[in-house]
């Protein structure tokens, strides 16, 4: 049973199309890009009403520079004698298998588990996941931030070890489980999203990441793109102003996970005559996240480069007003 004191009364009738069980994740990491590696899993297994069923965890040997140590703490030597992913995959996916998966900035736990799958020639058995940051905003939860730390608080759960799978997968399943109740009360449906593997895997040598002055920095690997747009018809006209309108040509780059789907949030900015860009650079006129404080290498760099950031729902009500390109319509 979670120690978690603040658990709201469990609704009756509960949501029919709610589902039937979740793996709640979290994976420690070499580095935040594409080339990176897992160092460490845990899965936290919940029925359908978010009860505990049993937890899992392994270190992971990444073959590589474990990256941050002073985050996760697992050095070279400690992951030395650890198992390769490919070892635990298959033991991983079985508790994987048929549930939604859990995950605090979803996306990223995703991307990693489904790379990591993808260089083992498998696949991981997930069709749907679920970001508790967008069902915290979803539940309109009183939160200074979107941290782990701030929804922990938030709920009265103390964390032992911050930065260890395991234990941040404890301290999610003790803060997704009243969340899960508040939002079968309200009658409120799930932020679930659709998990694709990943199949455009490169059959060609993959450089080694160097350690840089950003983690996970380093040359890009033989992953690409899923999708190629056609270039934006109109110049750029800069970054979006406080308070301002959007414009046809800025650029527009999406992080994190988002309550609408993400390819159609993309079509929509596409159609309304946005460019929308793959990473942020200094031209980039916007950052559309539901996390500012996400440690994604698109948030980092926006923080960066002082590149302006709204939420999804603000970028959804400016879309309905964009401004057209000078020069182009009169």
């Amino acid at each position: 049973m979670l120690d978690n004191p603040t658990v709201p009364p469990r609704p009756t009738p509960w949501p029919a199309g709610y589902p039937e069980g979740y793996a709640v994740v979290d994976v420690e990491t070499t580095g935040l890009g594409r080339d990176d590696r897992i160092v460490s899993a845990a899965v936290y297994r919940l029925d359908a009403r978010g009860d505990v069923q049993d937890h899992w965890y392994s270190p992971v040997n990444p073959q590589r520079d474990p990256g941050p140590v002073w985050i996760h703490g697992l050095t070279a030597a400690a992951l030395a004698d650890a198992p390769l992913f490919a070892d635990v995959a298959d033991e991983l996916a079985e508790r994987l298998a048929g549930r939604v998966l859990v995950a605090h900035n979803a996306v990223f736990d995703w991307s990693m588990l489904a790379r990591e799958y993808a260089r083992a020639r498998s696949a991981a058995p997930v069709e749907q996941r679920l970001c508790t940051i967008v069902l915290s905003k979803e539940l309109r939860l009183p939160l200074a931030n979107h941290k782990l730390e701030s929804l922990a608080a938030h709920y009265g759960v103390v964390q032992r070890r911050a930065h260890h799978a395991l234990d941040d997968a404890r301290v999610l399943a003790e803060t997704f489980r009243p969340s899960l109740h508040l939002a079968a009360a309200a009658g409120i449906p799930l932020p679930l999203h659709a998990c694709r593997p990943l199949t455009e895997w490169v059959d060609s040598p993959v450089p080694a990441p160097r350690y840089g002055r950003l983690y996970g920095s380093g040359p890009r690997s033989g992953w690409r793109p899923a999708r190629k747009r056609p270039p934006c018809p109109y110049p750029n006209p800069g970054r979006l102003e406080p308070g301002g309108a959007l414009v046809q040509g800025m650029r527009v780059a999406f992080s994190g996970d988002t309550g609408t789907e993400r390819e159609l949030l993309e079509d929509r900015a596409a159609d309304a005559g946005l460019h929308v860009a793959s990473s942020v650079s200094r031209l980039t006129s916007l950052l559309v996240t539901n996390d500012p404080d996400s440690p994604t290498s698109k948030a980092v760099r926006a923080r960066e480069y002082g590149t302006p950031v709204i939420g999804e729902r603000e970028f959804t009500e400016l879309l309905k007003a964009v401004v057209p390109a000078r020069d182009v319509h009169g």
